[in-house]
C-alpha cells in the first residue's frame, strides 16, 4: 500500500443535499450560504457544488451567492454545456470539474471517454485555463482514457471511486489496487488527482492513505448523511482527521 505524500489531502463539501432540503419546502431553510460559512468554519477546505440543468438541488443562482463568501476554494461540477460553460465564466471558481451526467442523470455514475470527447474537452478547458480557472475531469480508472486526459491539457483528474467503496463495503480492500495504478500513471503524466462518490467516514482513511498524490476529495452525500447522526461540525472534523498523512 503506497503512503499518500502529501501532508493532508484537502477535503471539499458538496453542499447539494443542503440545497435539496431546502427546495423541499420551497423556502430558504437551511440557508445554503450560511451552511457553506460554517463549513469553512469548521475547517473544510473547500465547497463543491454540483448544478444541474433542472436545477432539482443546487440553482444556478446559488453560485452568485456563494461566490462572494468563499475563502477556502470553490469547486463548481457539472456537464459542460453552454449555459454550464456561461455559468462557470461568470463566477471563476477556483476549479471547475467536468461531470458526463446527461439532463435527467440521478447522480453520476460514469467517466468520461476522453477518447472520443478530445476535442470537446480540449476546446472547453481551453477556454476554462484562459480564464484561470483550474480543471479537472471525472475519470474512470482506465489508464489508456487517462492518456488521453493527459491530452486536453486538463490540470487534474477526479478518479471515480464507487466501485472501490462498493468492493470494500464488501471487505475486498484489493479493489484500490486500479486506483493505485491510474493515480501513479496521472502522476507520470503530470495530472493532480482528485477523488470522490461514495467516500465516507468507513472508507476515506484507507482510500487516502493508499493512494499517492492525492490532493483532494469532494463529498456529500454521505458527509450529509453521518451528519445527520453525529453533527456537521463534528463529521467535517472526522473527515480531517482521517486524510491527514
Amino acid at each position: 500500500m503506497s503512503k499518500n505524500q502529501n501532508s493532508a489531502t484537502k477535503l471539499s463539501v458538496n453542499i447539494n443535499k443542503i440545497a435539496t432540503l431546502r427546495n423541499s419546502r420551497g423556502g430558504d431553510t437551511p440557508n445554503l450560504v450560511q451552511v457553506a460559512i460554517d463549513i469553512q468554519e469548521f475547517g473544510a477546505n473547500g465547497i463543491t457544488i454540483h448544478p444541474r440543468p433542472d436545477e432539482r438541488h443546487i440553482r444556478y443562482q446559488d453560485a452568485f451567492d456563494l461566490k462572494p463568501i468563499i475563502t477556502t476554494e470553490f469547486n463548481i461540477e457539472g456537464n459542460p454545456i453552454p449555459k454550464f460553460v456561461d455559468l462557470v465564466l461568470q463566477n471563476k471558481p477556483t476549479q471547475v470539474t467536468l461531470v458526463p451526467d446527461s439532463v435527467s442523470q440521478l447522480t453520476s455514475n460514469a467517466g468520461w471517454n476522453t477518447k472520443e470527447n478530445s476535442s470537446f474537452l480540449t476546446e472547453v478547458i481551453t477556454e476554462f485555463k484562459r480564464n484561470n480557472i483550474r480543471t479537472s475531469i471525472f475519470m474512470d480508472y482506465d489508464l489508456n482514457l487517462i492518456e488521453y486526459a493527459a491530452k486536453t491539457g486538463a490540470d487534474r483528474i477526479e478518479l471515480y471511486t464507487e466501485e472501490f467503496a462498493s468492493e470494500y463495503k464488501k471487505g475486498n480492500k484489493n479493489a484500490i489496487e486500479p486506483y493505485i495504478k491510474a493515480a501513479n500513471l496521472a502522476t507520470n503524466l503530470g495530472l493532480g488527482i482528485n477523488a470522490g462518490h461514495d467516500l465516507d467516514l468507513e472508507n476515506i482513511e484507507f482510500f487516502a492513505k493508499s493512494i499517492p498524490n492525492l490532493l483532494e476529495v469532494s463529498i456529500g452525500h454521505a458527509l450529509i448523511s453521518e451528519s445527520l447522526y453525529l453533527g456537521l461540525q463534528n463529521v467535517v472534523n472526522m473527515y480531517l482527521y482521517r486524510l491527514q498523512g
